[in-house]
C-alpha cells in the first residue's frame, strides 16, 4: 500500500511540474497570419534610438497609427528584430519602446533567443491583437524608418508622456 502511495504522489507531482512549465513558456507553434485585419493600418515607421547614460543601451521605437478600429480590438505586442514589446495606445496611434539586451552603444540586432515565437527578416515585424478575447496576429513586410534619436538622460518610456513642442529638423537657423 505505502509504494500504491508513494507512486500516487510521484504521480501527481511530476503532472504538476509539468503543467507549470507548459503555462510559463507561451510559444506560437504554427502561427496562421491573419491577411486582412478589422482595423486600417496606416503608414508603420520605426526609429533606433541611443541613450547617453552608460547603462542606457540602445533600442527601438515603433509608431503603428490605426484607423477604422472596431471596438472589440486591442492591439497587444510588436515583434521586431528579435525584439518584443507592449504596444501602447496614444492620440490615435500605438507605440512600443523595444529595449535592445546589449549595453553596447551601437545598435545591433540581438540574436534570437529560444522563446521568440517568429523568424523574421530585419524588413518585417508582427502585431498581435486581440478580436473578441481571441489573440490573432498579422505580419507587416513594409516599414519605414525614420532618424535615430539620441537620449542623454536614457532610454525613453512610453509610459511617461512627454509633450514637447520641439521638433528635429536639418534646417539651419538664422542667428541674425
Amino acid at each position: 500500500m505505502k509504494h500504491f502511495q508513494k507512486a500516487v504522489y510521484t504521480l501527481v507531482f511530476v503532472l504538476s511540474i509539468l503543467t507549470f512549465f507548459q503555462c510559463a513558456s507561451i510559444k506560437v507553434t504554427s502561427t496562421t497570419f491573419e491577411e486582412k485585419t478589422p482595423f486600417k493600418i496606416n503608414s508603420i515607421s520605426f526609429q533606433e534610438w541611443y541613450a547617453g547614460i552608460k547603462v542606457g543601451g540602445t533600442g527601438i521605437n515603433v509608431f503603428i497609427p490605426i484607423s477604422a478600429s472596431k471596438n472589440n480590438i486591442s492591439l497587444k505586442e510588436v515583434f521586431f528584430r528579435n525584439l518584443r514589446g507592449k504596444l501602447i495606445k496614444e492620440d490615435g496611434k500605438y507605440t512600443s519602446v523595444l529595449k535592445n539586451p546589449s549595453r553596447l552603444y551601437t545598435f545591433k540586432t540581438p540574436e534570437k533567443t529560444e522563446n521568440y515565437p517568429f523568424d523574421l527578416l530585419d524588413t518585417e515585424c508582427v502585431i498581435s491583437y486581440s478580436e473578441n478575447g481571441q489573440i490573432k496576429y498579422h505580419k507587416i513586410t513594409s516599414l519605414n524608418e525614420v532618424a535615430g534619436t539620441y537620449y542623454e538622460d536614457g532610454p525613453p518610456s512610453i509610459y511617461t508622456s512627454k509633450k514637447t513642442s520641439d521638433m528635429a529638423s536639418l534646417d539651419e537657423e538664422d542667428d541674425n
